[in-house]
């Protein structure tokens, strides 16, 4: 694996190549409807054959409807089928449209989201609460706590958002450019909407109206001994309150309990981290030593909380250059999240129930 370098997120430095902005377009062809079933093609053969007479008069049923009531007959399996054709044929076509960034709204509602949210929904079954607390529309930073060893927290997070936010807004998450080195997970991560933890990145995209979700700890976060669970490390040099100060959005603080003990770290092997490039080799009490099926996740119940909004829409322009006034942010944002931590430990009966 090639070394990995992290970025901090209030680096300046400017990013080229970006992906393309909308997916090159082929013909094509036209998706042919599906045979008549049911009683539409029976009417249609009655008009066809004199000699059939009409059928007796019976109940009405929806449209789509089989007769039992549950809406789900042919019409609505034919409906789907074609839905489905016909997605398939814009993604073989290239008839689909990216973003400067690289993400594919269409994927990640119809694809990706389906594919996260048996995780979210069966295995961690998550709570989310004050959802509301997220501004419906324009641009805000949303600011969470990192845990878990693999950033697992961020993939639901942005599942709470997609599913009980009652605007429909989209998270987009800044993450270290490790993710952007890795095959397939480098494409996923731009479908899903990702991009560099870099100020410049999230200033474009809380300019353009969008939701943005960091997490400051960074590694330093999610590579932390189980022994400091909960306990938040360093937020960096607050880059992400200038960033929120430049584009006047609110900061929404973020709480996750239940990601610290999926993975429980009891060690880290130093040398095979720098063998591997990668910040941190876990060691747990089941990986390495159990190969393949150590890697498992611990199916925890976890808890979403999302705060109050800080607004800064208040301060002048250039307080985004104040270090005093950033550094008081900063704690500010730090120590309510770490409050609402405390707050649900206490009220959580079981890790796992």
């Amino acid at each position: 694996m090639a070394d990995a370098k992290v970025i901090p997120f209030d680096d300046d430095r400017s990013r080229g190549n970006r992906r393309r902005t909308k997916a090159e377009s082929a013909p094509a062809g036209e998706v042919q409807p599906l045979p008549l079933r049911g009683a539409a093609a029976s009417e249609d053969a009655r008009e066809d054959d004199p000699v059939t007479p009409p059928a007796a008069p019976g109940p009405q049923t929806a449209a789509g409807d089989d007769g039992d009531g549950d809406g789900a007959g042919d019409g609505g399996l034919e409906r789907r089928v074609a839905a489905g054709l016909s997605f398939l044929r814009r993604r073989l076509t290239g008839d689909y449209e990216v973003d400067d960034f690289g993400y594919d709204a269409e994927l990640t509602d119809q694809v990706l989201m389906s594919l996260l949210r048996p995780v979210y929904e069966k295995y961690f079954r998550v709570e989310v609460k004050g959802v509301e607390n997220i501004p419906a529309e324009g641009g805000a930073l949303i600011v969470a706590n990192h845990s878990g060893t693999l950033p697992l927290d961020g993939l639901m997070m942005q599942v709470a958002v997609h599913d009980h936010h009652p605007a429909d807004r989209h998270l987009r998450l800044l993450a270290a450019d490790l993710v952007f080195v890795l095959p397939v997970v480098n494409e996923l991560a731009r479908k899903l909407g990702h991009t560099l933890a870099c100020a410049e990145d999230a200033e474009r995209l809380l300019a353009q109206g969008e939701l943005v979700g960091v997490m400051p700890e960074g590694f330093k976060g999610i590579g932390k001994p189980f022994g400091e669970r909960y306990k938040l490390q360093r937020f960096g040099r607050g880059g992400f309150v200038s960033t929120a100060l430049r584009q006047r959005a609110p900061i929404v603080p973020c709480s996750i309990v239940g990601a610290e003990e999926i993975y429980p770290m009891i060690g880290n092997s130093k040398t095979l981290a720098r063998l591997l490039g990668v910040p941190y080799f876990p060691l747990t009490p089941t990986f390495p030593w159990l190969g393949p099926l150590g890697a498992v996740p611990l199916p925890t119940k976890w808890t979403i909380q999302f705060g109050e909004p800080i607004p800064t829409d208040g301060y002048a322009p250039e307080a985004a250059e104040d270090p005093v006034l950033m550094f008081n942010l900063t704690d500010q944002v730090r120590e309510q999240i770490q409050h609402t931590l405390y707050k649900l430990l206490v009220q959580r009966r079981s890790v796992f129930f």
